[in-house]
């Protein structure tokens, strides 16, 4: 039990997929999946707080967020205590969101991720970021990234983390067109097709490794655009071409969608562009890598 009462704030990044490829399904009915990823500036501020007494509260500025134990805060944290068996007695989680929700920017997954790590500190677990992230593995298949963070290829089910060289400096400008995307329903899609194409993971790695932003944004590619609802996939195209035309140097869906997002050499291109289209889109987001 914690003595007296402790309080840590962290910031949890959203995560940019520069890409998304599904190499098939496995037999226990998961899917074996590449994926090259990035941290961004846009992020949630988690406040952490431990107290004499018990439970867990979870309080939070967007009204329809689950604030019980189907949020992955909560279940974070119950992973964590399992694991090491840490009585810190009464635990208080304040989410202020900046991610948008159910976007494919890991939001969830990233506050979770920010528990763990700073539950971690306020205790004095000691335990590395590679041991947080074995346990981020029973609350979320983003979340061992999330723990980890930076620039990293991500393979199996998310799990299998190999970390790469930065992304370049650049901006990036962030849309979530207003729908949401039902992620078992993509993955049932694409058992059921051959894809067209998949993204040149070698490449982008190559590209990461010279630190040479427009060859990773020529390779920007996910394929769960494919099997998006028609009209969807449609949106979707229709806002990555406007992407490049305000000056993007590419652009590409996130995670299982909805958000779209295009990666800026200029900060002024990028600022004018996202002025320009959250007049539109109310849910555009301008940001930067890390």
């Amino acid at each position: 039990m914690m003595d007296g009462k402790k309080s840590l704030t962290l910031s949890a990044p959203a995560k940019l997929n520069l890409t998304l490829d599904v190499l098939g399904r496995r037999e226990d009915g998961y899917h074996e999946m590449r994926m090259v990823m990035t941290s961004v500036s846009l992020a949630d501020q988690i406040t952490l707080t431990v107290e004499p007494g018990e439970g867990v509260v979870i309080t939070t500025d967007l009204g329809f967020l689950p604030v019980d134990g189907r949020n992955l805060a909560a279940v974070a944290a119950g992973r964590l205590q399992e694991a090491t068996g840490a009585d810190w007695g009464r635990l208080t989680v304040e989410l202020r969101k900046q991610i948008p929700v159910c976007a494919g920017t890991a939001g969830g997954s990233s506050d979770a991720a920010a528990v763990l790590r700073g539950l971690n500190r306020l205790c004095g677990l000691g335990l590395s970021l590679s041991q947080l992230a074995r346990i981020g593995e029973r609350v979320g298949s983003d979340v061992p990234y999330c723990v980890m963070g930076g620039t990293v290829l991500a393979e199996g089910l998310g799990e299998k983390l190999t970390g790469l060289p930065a992304l370049p400096k650049c901006w990036a400008v962030l849309i979530k067109p207003g729908f949401s995307v039902s992620t078992p329903e993509l993955f049932a899609k694409l058992d059921g097709r051959r894809l067209q194409g998949h993204p040149d993971t070698a490449g982008m790695l190559e590209a990461l490794e010279r630190g040479e932003l427009s060859g990773v944004a020529r390779r920007l590619y996910n394929v769960f655009e494919e099997v998006l609802p028609p009209r969807r996939r449609a949106l979707v195209e229709e806002l990555k071409g406007e992407l490049v035309d305000r000056g993007a140097l590419g652009a590409c869906m996130t995670g299982t969608g909805s958000t779209v997002y295009g990666l800026f050499s200029s900060q002024d291109q990028a600022r004018a562009a996202s002025d320009a289209m959250g007049k539109v889109w109310p849910e555009t987001f301008l940001t930067h890598s890390l």
